[in-house]
């Protein structure tokens, strides 16, 4: 820990979402999204769970603020469920709704934690699904003048607002592989919904400025680096169509107005004549989600990554070097602006003993992540911040309740709280870093 050296005003944080905490599904207002519908359609998630209740974050959210303040950290990121703000997703808004994050806001902003806003972490109202959804160039306006209105409302208070979390994820998982609400499985249709996604974030973008949002605008993008699994053709060639597929699809429209061409990329989206222009918005700050590299491997079966042996609880390889390889890379390639690693972490079979838990692969996951992170900083990338995911164990899509992530372990019965030895050591790093 004592090698690990950051900079004065380097901003320390933990990160959630809104399906994933904050329970209170049908209560207050709120309209369903198309994670209620998609949960609560038999097969689509371990033994069926849903979000209905998750962490019960929504009544409980001023005792959880005063925990994360007890970590010591200044930053906390979170997200807004469209439809508890605005039950259709267009038309009448939710006073109920905005109140919850007004008073989130300030919850925060009085312990001295710095709120980051995401608008959108999967969780479109249903009443926009069944409009078209992301499949509907419509929703890219409907998603702008919600950002708007929430960008208005709390822009004046947060320290920075992104549009999307991981679009690769509501496009791919969501649309062509079927993992992810609203279930699709639609190579086209996929492709189509993350133009759409670009888009609405570039609209949105535009219409926050517009309406004088002081916070600083930005988007977060999962991103890894690619190794080929041998020097065969095919295995250079995988690994240059994953990494246009995954990191270069995102980047590209944003900072090149253009879409990657790989070998074996084929499949591109219908646009219109001035979509690069509206996607091309100048960002204040890019946020990077990273867990593990991609390992293209082109054989059947697969070769095996050589440090497979050291996968998470989601089977996802522990490689922290990839993080490094990637900002290099991503720094080298594009204008950058200001980054931040918006997420960060280890999946573990935790287990409450004697009321501790005691997580020695997550602390040595951050660990060495952050001297990762710390060899990119020193060769020139600009990372303004960190903010490990989660701060809870929650409700992780549709592997349900099974996978833990959090510093804090969360007791679904009873909704108990408990610090675990990772986060005693994040406290006390983020202090020694002070």
């Amino acid at each position: 820990m004592s090698d690990l050296k950051f900079p004065p005003g380097f901003s320390w944080g933990v990160a959630t979402s809104a399906y994933q905490i904050e329970g209170a599904a049908a209560e207050d207002g709120r309209g369903p999204s198309i994670w209620d519908t998609f949960s609560h359609a038999p097969g689509n998630t371990f033994e069926g769970h849903t979000g209905d209740v998750a962490c019960d974050h929504y009544h409980r959210y001023e005792q959880d603020v005063d925990l994360i303040a007890s970590l010591g950290v200044d930053a906390y990121r979170f997200s807004i469920s469209w439809s508890r703000v605005q039950p259709d997703g267009h038309g009448a808004w939710n006073a109920k709704g905005l109140a919850f994050y007004d008073n989130l806001v300030d919850r925060l902003l009085e312990k001295g934690i710095k709120p980051h806003v995401t608008l959108y972490h999967w969780d479109l109202p249903q009443a926009l699904q069944d409009l078209g959804g992301w499949g509907s160039r419509d929703t890219a306006d409907r998603f702008a003048e919600y950002a708007s209105v929430m960008g208005r409302r709390l822009g004046d208070r947060v320290a920075t607002i992104c549009t999307h979390n991981e679009p690769w994820c509501t496009a791919h998982l969501g649309h062509h592989v079927g993992q992810f609400a609203p279930g699709a499985k639609d190579p086209q249709l996929a492709i189509q919904v993350a133009h759409h996604l670009l888009l609405s974030h570039g609209k949105a973008l535009q219409a926050m400025r517009a309406a004088g949002v002081k916070a600083p605008l930005g988007i977060v993008l999962n991103q890894s680096s690619v190794t080929a699994a041998t020097d065969s053709q095919e295995d250079r060639d995988l690994a240059e169509r994953q990494y246009a597929s995954f990191v270069r699809w995102y980047m590209d429209p944003i900072f090149l107005k253009r879409y990657p061409t790989a070998p074996g990329l084929h499949l591109y989206p219908v646009m219109h004549e001035n979509d690069f222009n509206e996607i091309a918005q100048p960002l204040d700050f890019l946020g990077i989600n990273y867990y593990t590299r991609i390992w293209a491997s082109a054989a059947t079966p697969p070769v095996p990554a050589p440090n497979a042996m050291g996968a998470n609880d989601m089977g996802w390889e522990n490689y922290p070097q990839g993080l490094a390889e990637l900002l290099v890379k991503v720094n080298r390639d594009y204008n950058l602006p200001p980054v931040y690693i918006t997420e960060n972490g280890y999946a573990g079979a935790d287990r409450l003993v004697a009321g501790k838990v005691e997580d020695t692969q997550r602390i040595e996951y951050v660990r060495t992540h952050l001297e990762a992170l710390q060899q990119a900083m020193e060769a020139g990338v600009d990372v303004r911040g960190y903010f490990y995911w989660s701060l809870f164990d929650n409700y992780e899509w549709n592997s349900g309740y099974a996978k833990r992530f959090g510093l804090v372990h969360v007791d679904y019965e009873d909704q108990q709280r408990t610090l675990k030895d990772s986060a005693h050591w994040y406290r006390d790093l983020i202090r020694k870093g002070r």
